[in-house]
Order: structure tokens, then C-alpha cells, then sequence
């Protein structure tokens, strides 16, 4: 079975009580490895990474199952979660690969199928606004109990008080801080983007902004179609506002048409969204930045520009 590699197939093995039928490698992931792994019960899908951060699965299925409990959107069961122990890329390299289990997470397979679009739609939007109206904050902060991750980067969660506040400090200042060691702010790139953390306080000045839970990865390629029903995927969740989700939706596009009319008058976004959303949009453009590099920072410039940066 060389699709998977030899411990973690033994690993699968041992919790299924049974070797697996059969595996198949899944395209898509820019950052794990994936396969759908057939079994006696029926398809399930592991993903796993040999030189993943501590926790990088924990974070996901902590993410998954918050989704769950929201009751808006459905995600995939979450069947098993492990993380390597330290030192597994190292003995991977070395060739010693059949002696270290991978990080991994096992998950139930959910297979897309076409449906009536202008329905999936309506459910996508609806569900997404039912979700950011009624799974908020208990403790009325924004964050999280647990850092998390954004892609393959670190994602900081540790509570504020207010939105602006968590916004420039867990969001925008950490992902200047790494493109500034990942050496992508040469010139005066650097304290440009400084002069708009510093404007940030003003320009969200007048929102009424309230935490709810984000899925805080949601672009085309984390959410699927199984006939009219959505499936959200790898989330990167925490307690914020709503509009950072819809800028990021609006800012690489791919969701089925009807969907933002169906979100708006489920949930309709404030007068003042428009105005806000270059800035909200600026902390995934630099996420991307640090994760895909120069061909993002035309698109973080048009923000700098926008706020006279």
C-alpha cells in the first residue's frame, strides 16, 4: 500500500482493527498529504504530515467539532487526531520512516455530488449567517482559548477586549512580524504597513463589531457540495467579526452565485462593511504573502494605498 507510508498504514491498521482495502491519494492540499483509505465500513480520509508544528491536527479537529456544535454547517466526523512525536521529519529523512507514525487526522469522507446550485446557494448563505448570529462569544471577548493555525502559520488567539484591538495585535502585527523575518518587506514596506497598524483604531472606529465564531479559513478550495448540502473544511477558528469572514470570501471568490444575496438577507452587513473590508481583506493577503510569497504583495500595496499608506 504505497500511498500511505508503512507506520501510519499500521497505525490505521490498529484502530480500524482490520487492514485498510485499499488507498488513494487525494489531490488538492498544499500542505498535507492526504488519501482516501478504503475500508470494510466504508471510505474515511486521512491526512498527515511528517514535519507538521505540535498540535497542527489537534487544532483542526478542535475547529471541526466547534463547527459541529454550532449546528449551522455540516463538517466531517472526526474519526482520530495524532501528532508525532518530535524528531519524526528527522528519522523520515534518515530513511527510518516505517519506525515514526506521522501527524495525522482521520475523518469520515463526505463525497462531493451536483445539485441544484441556486439551492446549495441559499443553504451555504443562510447556514454561514445563522452561524455568525447565533454561535458567539460567551465570555463577550474576542479570541480563543487556544492558539491555533492559519494555513502553516501560527494563528494567535489570546483574548481582548475589543475588535480593533484584537484585529491589529493577534492578526496584522503578527503576520508583519514573519514577513519581516521571511525578509518579504524590503524598502519601505515594512513601515508602511506600520503606519496602518497604527491607523486601525480609526478607521474600524465606528463598528459595532460582536465575536462570533469564524471558520477563518473560508475560500473555495475548504468547503465542498454534496447535492445541495455545504461541507466546510479545515478551519481556522476563533471568536471575531463577522465581516473579516466576508472580506476573505469576497476577496478570492469561487462560492456559487446567490450565495452573498442569500447570506445578506439571512444577516445583512452593515452600511460601513465596504468601507472596512480593504482592511479586513489585508490579513489574508498577508498570510499569503508569508506562505506563497511576492506575487501577494501587489494586492497588501492597493490596502497601504487605499488608507494613504
Amino acid at each position: 500500500m504505497s500511498v500511505l507510508p508503512p507506520a501510519l498504514h499500521d497505525t490505521i491498521t490498529q484502530l480500524l482493527g482490520a487492514a485498510p482495502q485499499g488507498a488513494q491519494a487525494l489531490a488538492g492540499g498544499m500542505i498535507n498529504q492526504a488519501a482516501r483509505v478504503d475500508t470494510a465500513h466504508g471510505p474515511i480520509v486521512v491526512k498527515w504530515n511528517s514535519d507538521g508544528p505540535p498540535g497542527f491536527f489537534a487544532a483542526e479537529a478542535d475547529g471541526l467539532e466547534r463547527l459541529r456544535a454550532a449546528g449551522a454547517l455540516r463538517v466531517p466526523k472526526i474519526l482520530a487526531v495524532s501528532d508525532a512525536p518530535a524528531g519524526a521529519a528527522l528519522l523520515a529523512s534518515l530513511n527510518q520512516e516505517s519506525a515514526v507514525t506521522p501527524s495525522f487526522i482521520l475523518m469520515e469522507y463526505l463525497l462531493p455530488m451536483p445539485g441544484d446550485v441556486e439551492e446549495f446557494a441559499r443553504r451555504f448563505g443562510e447556514g454561514l449567517a445563522h452561524q455568525h448570529r447565533t454561535a458567539t462569544s460567551e465570555n463577550g471577548l474576542f479570541g480563543l482559548e487556544r492558539d491555533n493555525f492559519i494555513g502553516a502559520l501560527p494563528q494567535p488567539n489570546a483574548w481582548r477586549m475589543t475588535w480593533p484591538d484584537f484585529y491589529r495585535e493577534r492578526r496584522l502585527l503578527p503576520q508583519v512580524t514573519i514577513a519581516s523575518r521571511l525578509g518579504r518587506l524590503p524598502g519601505d514596506r515594512e513601515s508602511r504597513l506600520h503606519r496602518l497598524l497604527d491607523q486601525v483604531d480609526t478607521i474600524l472606529a465606528d463598528g459595532r463589531f460582536l465575536p462570533c465564531l469564524l471558520h477563518g479559513d473560508l475560500w473555495s478550495g475548504n468547503f465542498l457540495q454534496q447535492s445541495e448540502d455545504p461541507i466546510v473544511l479545515d478551519p481556522a477558528v476563533y471568536y471575531g467579526d463577522r465581516e473579516v469572514e466576508l472580506a476573505y470570501i469576497q476577496l478570492f471568490g469561487g462560492f456559487p452565485p446567490g450565495f452573498l444575496e442569500a447570506y445578506q438577507s439571512a444577516y445583512p452587513l452593515p452600511g460601513e462593511y465596504l468601507l472596512r473590508r480593504p482592511l479586513h481583506q489585508l490579513y489574508p493577503l498577508l498570510v499569503h504573502l508569508n506562505m506563497f510569497g511576492e506575487q501577494y504583495w501587489p494586492q497588501v500595496e492597493s490596502v497601504l494605498a487605499r488608507y494613504g499608506c
